[in-house]
């Protein structure tokens, strides 16, 4: 059976690992971004606090807040755009799929900016894990969360494919 084959058997299967796969372009973009906005935001460290975000002048201040929001988004833009035409080969429209996504990463974000702290509570004052393996379960435990919850909605919900786009 040759790969070609084997990824038309395995479509979902196949689809999960280019989902995993591909991640890492957005990821880059974020890294890329984040190294940017850093260094020409150094000089911006007035203290920044809004709602869950917490950015004090000792942390990059405002400079640090805009840096990661400038990096998160376009990591987004590129990975809506690399899941929906490179890993689901979607046809759907931009204009119904695009707020759906936003919807998503939104909630990725937020859930990914609130939920390491309980986590690592829970591993160190529940488990009796150092802080620092703690925080590597935290980690993991987002990152296995944004998957189970982005793939799926990403391969029926935003991204459906009516097998037109090749």
């Amino acid at each position: 059976m040759s790969f070609k084959d084997w990824t038309k058997k395995n479509e979902g299967l196949w689809q999960f690992i280019l989902f995993n796969l591909l991640s890492n372009i957005s990821t880059i973009t974020r890294f890329a971004c984040t190294w940017v906005g850093t260094a020409a935001l150094a000089g911006l460290t007035t203290d920044f606090h809004f709602l869950i975000f917490n950015y004090p002048s000792s942390g990059g201040g405002l400079g640090a807040f805009v840096t990661f929001l400038v990096a998160e988004v376009a990591a987004q833009v590129v990975n809506f755009f690399v899941q929906m035409k490179l890993v689901f080969k979607s046809d759907a429209a931009l204009a119904q799929s695009g707020p759906k996504y936003a919807l998503l990463a939104v909630l990725i974000v937020v859930v990914n900016l609130v939920l390491p702290g309980y986590v690592q509570d829970f591993c160190i004052n529940t488990l009796g894990m150092a802080s620092g393996l703690a925080a590597t379960v935290a980690s993991v435990v987002n990152t296995l969360l944004a998957v189970v919850v982005s793939f799926p909605l990403l391969k029926f919900w935003i991204a459906p494919s009516e097998g037109k786009a090749e």
